[in-house]
């Protein structure tokens, strides 16, 4: 069974089975819980068209009116989006934007700015979809903030092809845990250990997300950042389809005790990590 398109039915096979198990979510998600990815890019027709075929989305246009942003759906489900990168942002990377879940951005940006991070797009709403902003912690690293209206944003996650995890890297740990905290009110279990700094965040008593050092031997170019890993059945699978898509390896297939994972790039130069869902995951 491929683990590349994650196609319905065999998703439907291993969920009857109960082999893996399906976040399904149709109310907002709780606060500072990664609740949605999109990303924009140069050609979001070809970011779709690459997508599309290695997790099998289907994709909804949003219209003229919001830019002809694209929502990726499982089963009529969203999991994320593509859309055209700004003008503004011409000559920059692309990169996948995780949003964190809030019940009052307005708020939140006042907290952001007290904690020492900036906002790079003010709040503004979306239609009735809901309300929106974009900041960056003290450190550099961008995320997204996201209010649900009609649209809570993922309305499936933990299965193959869809959101499994979403962490930050930063080059500096302290200050981007302190921030974290004061804003988001995370709790933190450190999983730390020799050479290795990293903390996973939780809301209540669930996981929801990682915060890590990036290691001294990562090239200086690389900023701090959150990235989205995607289920997949079959890591090497994966990884073969996206090489045969025109994307390409960052890092070998590894396994981990979270799955096995690998680093890519996509067809237009994009990160992203693929970690394989396993069972009783």
């Amino acid at each position: 069974m491929s683990g590349v398109g994650a196609t319905l039915s065999p998703l439907a096979q291993l969920l009857m089975e109960g082999i893996i198990e399906m976040t399904l979510r149709d109310t907002a998600w709780p606060e500072g819980t990664p609740s949605w990815v999109d990303l924009m890019v140069a050609d979001p027709g070809r970011a779709a068209a690459f997508y599309g075929a290695l997790f099998g989305w289907r994709f909804e246009d949003q219209g003229e009116e919001y830019g002809h942003y694209s929502i990726a759906t499982i089963d009529g489900r969203a999991v994320a989006a593509v859309g055209p990168q700004p003008p503004a942002a011409d000559g920059q990377g692309a990169a996948w934007t995780t949003y964190l879940a809030v019940a009052d951005v307005d708020k939140t940006v006042t907290k952001i700015g007290e904690a020492g991070g900036h906002v790079l797009v003010p709040p503004g709403d979306v239609g009735d979809s809901g309300r929106m902003a974009i900041a960056a912690d003290p450190t550099g690293a961008v995320f997204g903030l996201w209010q649900a209206g009609d649209h809570i944003g993922a309305g499936i996650a933990n299965v193959p092809a869809t959101m499994v995890w979403n962490e930050c890297m930063t080059r500096d740990f302290e200050t981007a845990k302190a921030f974290y905290e004061r804003v988001f009110g995370y709790r933190f279990d450190d999983l730390s250990n020799d050479g290795f700094v990293y903390g996973v965040l939780n809301v209540g008593d669930r996981t929801v997300g990682g915060l890590g050092q990036l290691p001294a031997e990562v090239p200086a170019e690389v900023p701090p950042h959150w990235s989205v890993y995607f289920g997949v059945i079959d890591t090497d699978a994966a990884v073969a389809k996206v090489a045969e898509l025109g994307g390409r390896r960052l890092s070998d297939p590894q396994d981990s005790p979270y799955g096995r994972m690998a680093q890519m790039l996509d067809d237009q130069g994009v990160p992203f990590t693929l970690i394989s869902v396993e069972p009783g995951a």
